[in-house]
């Protein structure tokens, strides 16, 4: 009778198990705690700045909407494109699949004109986040929004959550923006108040310093790039929030959107406490004046006073705006002023160190980076004693024997298993901190750990005159409730990566070597990855790594704290570490997002198959945006002349038309092709046409001309050539601000005819032998972007003056 029993229990065991099978199957196909949103991207005519003008909104608006999931949610998200251009959505710091990273051409397909794009993944980490187009420049046009992801369990006393979204404004269309960039135009310094022209530099006693600038190819100490028309909080430039009430603890939650905007935030009241970066928790600290980078959030709990409203304001960088918000009612307890950086009294300062600037943003063998070459030879000159290498591992005397591995598990159960989910160690690796719900903050191992390198660095910088001038600049107020640290025995790939600029034809790379140029770098799993960002420029480069969380190393050694995106201040080093545990190919980018285009940004790769899906969508396009071709001209229209110059280039090459025409009937024209070898060094080829009779267009020579043009030290352009005549000549130039919105300019030519392939005139004594002697000098006041006065006197063409127009 039992055996007849068992007999039976097999086929109803297997059909129960067939049934629990096909219950799992389904509900990992359609999990029941989804979330969905749609998205709809437009085309539309904007006014944020007082003007209406074309600009991208998402659900009609600017910012879009805030998503909000919950901890273990499912998210599906449809984005509509109804625009006449494809676009693309990333979702910023969220852990997800690699196909629905967004990044077009990379990991997921663009969302072409009238399509609609399927995003869905697991939710397995809580925090704040944000999402924008990685499509050219649609983020600056308004394709940005935020996204809060509550905890399964709440760890924090407050009583509602606010999220401010931070971005910058311009009228300027995106493109024309990076055209004016490319073009070298001092008109965005000119109209925010941040140029420093001579006789100020002058004035404050720093023409020394000035002169060691020039000497390095650099006009001075940059801050930011771009003028813009205003400073948005949550799409306006001042919000009101005077529903919180006395007592009220409001959970803010602060997002720099912007497209090349870094800001410093300040809070009215009491100070506020700040409890989460980059949407991980950390140990809570009271940090009234923040710096925050493009691409990076903070989470502070803020205490609305008994009476009066308290002001949260987020001061631009280089001091040229902000933009506030207001919570509660009654008086503004003001936040504090941030003053506006001393640009002329940086450049003094650095002229003090003994630092080379100027690395080239682009090299003769792209293929051979030589990154340790690099940073030995730019930037800071430090002996053995003050090795800042040494510092960042030497000096920390991290005990890497107690290193603890974090054991948490993501729960993918409910993932569509059509997608491929990224592994679970990978998850572990890169959530390492993020379940805080049974900590004690007021445990004493969690509280700030002194490292020996601090010291150290405090001496150094006691040492080295202005070493201490971007010290604000660092992390150390962030600590992480949890260790983050990898076990002693993993092995470590050390990765360098210099960062790079040349503002002079506004190229942007790592190691010299912009995108367009760059091999992917590839990510052995199984070990830590360990990147030292050396910048070796003036610019911030807030870095960010897609699909990753990676340790950034701070004064808190074990407890590190774990974010998505890290600032690099100018002439400073960081180092970041992450486990090698995804898969696929995922981007790593400066979030300026015009450093980005110009080529700051390279691909990491897992070295694993490419998903099918992405067959009919090569990764060249991604690369192509980095390179593309920017054109402009400029046209002189004065009393004594004419005269148009038109370019085209992108990285390496570049197409040049030039005309002048004197009213005295003296005409010069030439049609060249320029490669650059590198930043300041390129080689051309050209048609030149000019009359040969003095103030008469009678005879027209026409001759072909090749050379070599070079940027030297102290700014001046070199032009070195021969003609099919075999005549040498040498052309010098050179442009110097001396008063705000004043230039002077002055040009020398000198060409030798030695009667090689042509007879040349009796003329006294030597008939062999003919010197032509060409030059012109000037000034120039500019009005606007597009317009300036100017006066002059060529020896060819007489003086004059008239106008200037730029397109």
């Amino acid at each position: 009778m039992r055996f007849k029993l068992y007999l039976l229990f097999i086929p109803v065991a297997f059909l129960a198990f067939m049934v629990l099978g096909f219950a799992t199957s389904y509900a990992q196909e359609a999990p029941t705690d989804t979330s969905t949103y749609t998205l709809i991207l437009k085309q539309e005519m904007v006014s944020k700045a007082g003007k209406p003008v074309p600009a991208m909104t998402v659900n009609d608006g600017i910012p879009g909407p805030t998503l909000t999931f919950k901890e273990g949610d499912y998210a599906v998200i449809y984005v509509k494109n109804e625009m006449d251009v494809e676009t693309s959505v990333h979702w910023h710091g969220i852990l997800l699949p690699n196909f629905f990273d967004g990044v077009p051409y990379l990991t997921t397909p663009p969302i072409h004109p009238g399509e609609t794009q399927k995003y869905e993944f697991p939710l397995i980490q809580s925090g704040t986040y944000w999402y924008h187009s990685h499509t050219m420049l649609q983020e600056q046009s308004g394709v940005y929004g935020s996204i809060v992801i509550e905890p399964k369990e709440k760890t924090l006393e407050y009583d509602s959550d606010l999220v401010i979204l931070l971005s910058d404004w311009t009228n300027q269309k995106a493109m024309n923006v990076l055209r004016n960039l490319k073009r070298g135009n001092e008109w965005y310094n000119i109209k925010k108040g941040t140029a420093t022209p001579l006789n100020q530099v002058i004035g404050r006693g720093g023409f020394g310093a000035q002169i060691n600038f020039w000497k390095q190819r650099m006009e001075g100490a940059d801050i930011a790039d771009i003028y813009y028309n205003a400073f948005l909080n949550n799409g306006q430039e001042t919000t009101q929030y005077p529903d919180y009430k006395p007592g009220d603890k409001v959970r803010v939650r602060m997002i720099n959107g912007a497209a090349s905007s870094q800001f410093w935030l300040t809070f009215g009241g009491e100070e506020p406490l700040l409890v989460s970066a980059d949407g991980l928790d950390v140990v809570p600290v009271a940090h009234n004046k923040t710096f925050i980078a493009i691409a990076e959030t903070y989470d502070f709990i803020v205490t609305i006073p008994d009476s009066g409203k308290i002001e949260i304001r987020a001061t631009v960088q280089d001091g040229s705006g902000q933009t506030s918000a207001f919570l509660g009612k009654g008086d503004v307890l003001a936040a504090a002023d941030v003053p506006r950086p001393d640009k002329i009294g940086m450049m003094m300062k650095m002229a003090k160190m003994d630092m080379k600037m100027g690395a080239p943003a682009m090299k003769f063998k792209p293929s051979e980076e030589e990154p340790k070459e690099m940073m030995n030879k730019w930037g800071m000159q430090m002996d053995d004693s003050m090795n800042m290498d040494n510092m960042d591992h030497k000096d920390m005397k991290m005990d890497h024997s107690k290193m603890e591995k974090s054991d948490m598990k993501m729960d993918h159960s409910k993932m569509n298993m059509e997608e491929k989910s990224t592994s679970d160690s990978s998850k572990k690796a890169a959530m390492q901190g993020m379940d805080h719900s049974k900590m004690n903050h007021n445990d004493p191992m969690n509280k700030p750990m002194e490292m020996d390198h601090k010291m150290d660095m405090e001496k150094s910088t006691d040492k080295m005159p202005g070493m201490d001038m971007f010290a604000e600049y660092n992390y150390d107020y962030l600590k992480s409730p949890e260790k983050t640290n990898f076990p002693a025995d993993e092995p470590v790939n050390e990765v360098l990566l210099n960062l790079t600029g040349n503002m002079w034809r506004y190229i942007w790379s790592m190691n010299g070597v912009p995108l367009a140029e760059a091999d992917k770098i590839k990510i052995e799993g199984g070990k830590v990855t360990r990147i030292t960002l050396n910048n070796l420029t003036m610019m911030h480069h807030p870095m960010h790594l897609h699909g990753h969380f990676f340790r950034v190393i701070n004064d808190k050694g074990e407890y590190s704290p774990l974010k998505h995106t890290v600032n690099v201040p100018p002439m400073q080093k960081i180092t970041i570490e992450f486990e090698g545990t995804e898969e696929g190919d995922w981007f790593f980018h400066c979030h300026v997002l015009y450093h980005m285009m110009g080529g700051m940004a390279r691909v990491f790769s897992y070295d694993t198959p490419r998903d099918p899906r992405m067959k009919e969508f090569p990764l060249k396009k991604l690369i192509k945006e980095s390179d593309e071709y920017f054109n402009w001209g400029s046209a002189e229209i004065a009393s004594h002349m004419t005269e148009v110059n038109l370019m085209s280039s992108n990285i390496r090459n570049q197409f040049n038309l030039n005309a002048e025409y004197g009213y005295n009937r003296n005409f010069e024209a030439e049609v060249s092709y320029e490669r650059y070898l590198y930043d300041y060094f390129r080689v051309f080829a050209g048609v030149n046409m000019e009359n040969e009779i003095e103030k008469s267009l009678d005879e027209i020579s026409t001759t072909a001309v090749v050379g070599i043009r070079f940027l030297t030290p102290y700014l001046f352009n070199l032009d070195v050539r021969l003609d099919s005549k075999l005549r040498p000549e040498f052309r010098i130039n050179r442009e110097i601000m001396i008063f705000p919105r004043t230039s002077i300019f002055g040009s020398y030519e000198y060409q030798m005819d030695f009667g090689l392939t042509n007879t040349l005139p009796e003329s006294g004594e030597n008939s062999n032998y003919k010197g032509e002697t060409t030059w012109s000098a000037g000034a120039s006041y500019i009005f606007s972007r597009n317009f300036s006065v100017m006066g002059s006197y060529d020896n060819r063409f007489g003086a004059g003056g008239g106008l200037t127009v730029r397109f």
